[in-house]
């Protein structure tokens, strides 16, 4: 037998177990009718991301999306995320474990059928790149009501509108896309290269989300990148955090910090700060996933030359304290914070 009939035979018998699969590698999930929900391809706690348990209507059992990232796949690319293998060959091994079957020799790195991970993900970028082009200034637009309807004054280049953007419902859904408004936000490495955009559907009546399953969603490569906001002056420090809105709340505050937003809490601890920066302030959510983010994050700054510290949320999240307390109150609140641990703000 092929190696490329062999990868097939796995994908269709993880297909046939995809119940016991979500249960062994994805326990903080729960099942919800056809659906193992989840958090995202690491495993957290949430619902962003879609299993499906058993073929229905032509839909093929073990197929995935994950609705913030744009991901999907079958369960072989979900095992391979899941694992964060090195190489494709680790993951063929855990399959076969997971099915009790004895290893076979070795395999190419990419045999395949499908389209490769790298082209797939290049793709994905390029289109991240042309969404974000088709858009335009924030200020004046449904994106702006929205973020100013949420307390938000701090904006910024990396972020623009478009009136009419494709929304798909799931990866193999049968129906054609519909067109919504939506808020971009370039997602860019350390080079400053556009690696993706985040999309935050809008509704136009009510100036608020759209009220439609995941309404904010990634197109292209997020991993270790950010949504950048600079202060216009030379800093060596940098706040990361959440959330977008989280960290535009913060940024709010203050005005005179370079943010960066790693919009997830999962991507908040795969961050990697750009070079010249000596300080990291991570503003968490008031939440274990803030926590837990946080701590990996500060774990991975140990064998770097930053120094880190950390600002937590009274509330939820930066957002929930801006809009009950206030742009001033926040201020005073994170400049303590910031001066408890050693570090205070001329003029603050």
């Amino acid at each position: 037998m092929s190696a490329r009939r062999s990868i097939a035979d796995l994908s269709a018998d993880l297909a046939d177990r995809a119940e016991s699969f979500c249960r062994h590698y994805f326990p903080q999930g729960r099942k919800q009718g056809n659906y193992w929900q989840v958090g995202d391809t690491s495993g957290a706690k949430g619902q962003s991301l879609a299993i499906r348990l058993e073929a229905q209507g032509g839909r093929k059992a073990g197929s995935w999306q994950d609705f913030a990232t744009g991901e999907y796949g079958d369960l072989i690319d979900l095992l391979h995320e899941r694992l964060g293998s090195v190489t494709l060959k680790e993951t063929l091994r855990e399959a076969r474990s997971f099915l009790g079957i004895a290893p076979c020799p070795t395999m190419p790195r990419e045999p395949r059928s499908v389209e490769r991970p790298d082209a797939a993900s290049s793709k994905r970028i390029g289109r991240a790149r042309k969404l974000f082009a088709a858009g335009k200034p924030v200020l004046g637009t449904l994106g702006a009501t929205y973020l100013q309807g949420r307390g938000i004054t701090r904006l910024g280049p990396a972020l623009r509108y478009h009136p009419r953007v494709f929304l798909w419902q799931g990866e193999d859904d049968p129906d054609p896309p519909q067109r919504a408004p939506a808020l971009l936000a370039k997602i860019t490495d350390n080079r400053g290269q556009i690696t993706g955009c985040a999309r935050t559907y809008l509704d136009p009546s009510t100036g608020g989300l759209a009220q439609i399953e995941s309404p904010k969603r990634i197109l292209g490569q997020l991993h270790g990148h950010a949504i950048r906001f600079w202060s216009g002056t030379s800093r060596t420090d940098l706040i990361v955090g959440e959330g977008l809105e989280n960290t535009l709340s913060v940024g709010t505050a203050l005005p005179e910090f370079d943010l960066a937003s790693c919009l997830t809490a999962t991507h908040l601890g795969l961050f990697i700060p750009p070079p010249g920066i000596k300080r990291i302030w991570i503003a968490r959510d008031n939440d274990e996933a803030g926590r837990n983010a946080s701590m990996k994050l500060r774990n991975q700054l140990e064998s770097r030359e930053n120094c880190c510290g950390e600002l937590v949320s009274n509330m939820g999240d930066f957002n929930d304290d801006l809009r009950a307390f206030g742009r001033d109150a926040l201020r005073r609140s994170l400049l303590k914070a910031m001066k408890t641990q050693g570090l205070e703000i001329e003029g603050g």
